[in-house]
Formats: C-alpha cells, sequence, structure tokens
C-alpha cells in the first residue's frame, strides 16, 4: 500500500479498494459463513462486501477518468463490448421478471467479474506502478491457499471448518467423491472442491510459466516460495478430485510446453517424449479398474453410496440445458438459474457456463460473452512473451474447458481472479505499447 501514497486522495483509495478485493477474495467463503453465523440478520449484506466495494470503485473511476480526460480508454473495442453486455443484462431486466431478489443476486453473479476486468484495466493503464502490489496481493492470496489445503490435506480433520459455521445450509466443510468417504473433497478457503481445483489451475499455470521464464535467476528465497506453491499447488488440484481441473491443468501445462520447451527440443527427445506419453496412456488403460481411476477419473464406483453418479447428473444437466437453449433464443432473464433461482418458485442448475449465459440473457448474451472472452484470450496470445500473459492464457483455456462441465465463472474468487490477472496483463501492455508510441 505505501507504493500508493503519492496518489491523490481519491485514487488511493481507488487502488486499495481494487486490493482489497482482489486479496480478500480468496478469503471470501470463510468470511461470508463465519461472520455471517454470529450476524445472521447481516448475512446477505456480508455476502455482498465485494460488490460493495466494487460499486464504490465504479463511482471513484467515473471521478478519475473525469479528471483525467482519459475517456479515450472508456472507447476502447473491449471496454465498449464490456458495457454493451452489461447492458443487455440491464435491458433483459425489462422483460423478464424473476423476483427483485433473485435479479440482483443474478445481475452480481454474471457481471461481477466483467466490472472488476474493467475497473483493474483502468486503474492498471492510468497508474502503472499499481501493478507491483497487485501481483503481490495474488501472490499472498495463493500462498494462504495452497498453505491451508495443505493443513486440510496432511494436518487438520477433514470437518475443522464447521467450527466457523461450515454445513449443509451455508457451505460444506468438505464433500466426498460420489458420497464415497474413502475420496474427501476439500475446499481450502474456497466455496468447495470444484472452485478449488480451479484456482489450483490459474495458480500451476503462471507459477509453470514464471518458472520457465526466470528458471535459471531464482533466488534462495524465490525457490522456498515457488516450492511451497508448486506442491501445495499440486495436493489442492489433486485433493479436490475435481475431473475438469485435472484436465484444465493437463491443457495448460501442453500450452505452456508447446510455446516454450517444444519448439526447442530435438529429434531424440521427440521420440522420448513420445514414450513416455505412450506409456502413461497404456499405464492408465491397464489401471482403469483400480480404486483410484475408477473412483476419481472415472466416478464409477458401484459401491459408491450415491443413487446417481456425478457423470449420469452432468449427462442430465447438459442434455436439459441444451434443450432449453435452443427453444428459448432470447433466454429467461437474469437469476432464472444457478443459486440466484433458489429464491423463485422455478430453481434450475445448469452445469455448463456457455448453456448457462445462455439461459440468462439468450443467443445475442452468449454471443458477446464469446466475444469478449476471445478478444481477452487474443490479447493474451499477442503478449505471450510476458510470461504472466503466457500464464493467464493457459489457464484460461484450461478454465474455458472447465465450462463445458461446470459453470466456473460463477464462483467469486476463481472469475475475480482470472478476470483480475487478465486485466492486470492486458492493461500493462497497452501502458507500454502508447509509452512507445
Amino acid at each position: 500500500m505505501k507504493k500508493l501514497r503519492k496518489f491523490s486522495t481519491i485514487e488511493y483509495l481507488y487502488l486499495s479498494i481494487l486490493l482489497i478485493v482482489f486479496g480478500g477474495i480468496v478469503l471470501h467463503a470463510p468470511i461470508s459463513v463465519g461472520f455471517g453465523t454470529l450476524f445472521p440478520n447481516f448475512d446477505l449484506l456480508i455476502k455482498s462486501w465485494k460488490e460493495i466495494l466494487m460499486g464504490i470503485a465504479l463511482v471513484l473511476a467515473v471521478i478519475i477518468v473525469w479528471r483525467k480526460h482519459r475517456t479515450d480508454i472508456l472507447k476502447e473495442p473491449l471496454m465498449i463490448g464490456l458495457f454493451i453486455y452489461a447492458g443487455l443484462h440491464l435491458l433483459t431486466l425489462i422483460f423478464f421478471r424473476n423476483g427483485l431478489q433473485a435479479a440482483l443476486a443474478g445481475l452480481m453473479i454474471d457481471l461481477r467479474y466483467i466490472l472488476f476486468f474493467g475497473l483493474v484495466y483502468l486503474a492498471v493503464r492510468l497508474f502503472p506502478q499499481f501493478r507491483r502490489p497487485f501481483i503481490r496481493v495474488a501472490t499472498t492470496g495463493a500462498v494462504i491457499v495452497v498453505v491451508f489445503a495443505l493443513l486440510q490435506v496432511f494436518i487438520l480433520p477433514a470437518d475443522i471448518l464447521k467450527y466457523i459455521g461450515y454445513n449443509l445450509h451455508t457451505i460444506a466443510p468438505y464433500l466426498t467423491v460420489d458420497r464415497n468417504h474413502a475420496y474427501i473433497r476439500i475446499n481450502s478457503t474456497l466455496r468447495g472442491p470444484n472452485p478449488l481445483g480451479a484456482y489450483a489451475v490459474i495458480v500451476l499455470a503462471s507459477l509453470g510459466a514464471w518458472l520457465i521464464a526466470k528458471r535459471q535467476k531464482m533466488t534462495r528465497n524465490q525457490i522456498m516460495a515457488v516450492t511451497v506453491l508448486l506442491v501445495g499447488g499440486i495436493v489442492a488440484l489433486w485433493a479436490s478430485y475435481s475431473r475438469s481441473a485435472l484436465i484444465a491443468a493437463v491443457v495448460a501445462g501442453l500450452i505452456l510446453l508447446s510455446v516454450t520447451v517444444i519448439p526447442k527440443l530435438s529429434r531424440r527427445a521427440w521420440v522420448v517424449a513420445a514414450v513416455i506419453v505412450f506409456a502413461i496412456i497404456g499405464g492408465l488403460v491397464a489401471s482403469s479398474k483400480t480404486s483410484v481411476v475408477s473412483n476419481v477419473l472415472l466416478h464409477e464406483n458401484p459401491n459408491g453410496g450415491s443413487s446417481v453418479n456425478s457423470n449420469e447428473g452432468h449427462l442430465s444437466s447438459l442434455q436439459n440445458g441444451v434443450m432449453l437453449m435452443l427453444s428459448q433464443p432470447f433466454g429467461s432473464g437474469i437469476g432464472s438459474t444457478g443459486s440466484a433461482s433458489l429464491t423463485t418458485n422455478s430453481p434450475l442448475i445448469i452445469e455448463n457456463q456457455y448453456l448457462f449465459v445462455a439461459h440468462e440473457v439468450g443467443w445475442t448474451g452468449l454471443i458477446l460473452f464469446s466475444m469478449i472472452f476471445i478478444g481477452i484470450m487474443n490479447r493474451l496470445w499477442k503478449l505471450r512473451a510476458n510470461w504472466l500473459a503466457l500464464g493467464v492464457f493457459a489457464s484460461g483455456l484450461g478454465l474455458a474447458i472447465i465450462g463445458l462441465l461446470l459453470p466456473v465463472w460463477v464462483d467469486d474468487t476463481v472469475s475475480i481472479v482470472w478476470w483480475g490477472l487478465a486485466a492486470f496483463v492486458i492493461g500493462g501492455g497497452e501502458y507500454e505499447r502508447h509509452q512507445i508510441n
């Protein structure tokens, strides 16, 4: 925060709010559950702390842009796309009535990471000094998540989080693979195992890109920190037992290798790599009947204790989501699916990010969202010489794959962290480009 004190009061407050949201989001689940349990009458207000802070930051951003005469940033194609997407949500409220509470919850879920992206992008464009504290906060957050994951796996009891209010009515302190208690799925400080797995993909991809770029220049302290993050990230990824996150991690790893290492491989190295790949595939096929593979990867253990396994659940949700999308080109309105819809008379869970968007704001919304995401990924790819840009790109592709099986951006932590990092990288690249020009 000391680096920010040279700014005016409004600028300092604006940048501080962004750092508080970005750093505090990894603790959002225990904060909302713990304080919500202590002060149940203020539960909704407590859960909305980050949206309230971002709302204040938005007002401050308007003032700062106006004072600095930098409305040119708001006219950039990416920012215009964000405005149109947000405007579509507001327009949808006129034509669909799902209840005030559902609409407000739906707006926050759908737009909070879009808003955070715009706020961080603006901050980095206007204040390049903001980049160093932002990275420090990101690193600190990652350490908190992976260290607590390590403690949950190796030291703490599985239900440790129940002591701060975790339960079936708030957030389960842990889950299992198809109700098989031999496979405990941890949360760390996130809302559940699947968000933890997705977050671990972001950490591991970014760390992998940093290691490739800085492997010969690491200090002793950096080596220790990297070791903790690497081991903790891998443990968190595995202990989440999230198959979609495992797939995303493999995809992100292949992206990193294809950009940095594979182009430099000799013919002999290619042969060795091919042998290793075929050996791994053969090993998986040979071990398909083992307990770990059947439970963790296939979720097909008949003795798992669940009458309907997760494979059937994903397939049923996908089929239902596709049918609804094809029959409702304009969607069903904000708050019509996900946790927001639980407050309505027709609750609906769709386990696919793209079908989720289509159900809320129709085909037009899905097209706009896809264009925004592809535009961001394209900008990251162009900046891939920067290690963080490459790491965010690789993890973004992995998270996009997770989105085929889960509404990955619905989770506060995963969405705000990734979109915040993407805005940080792209905004920094744009600042440097304008300085050169």
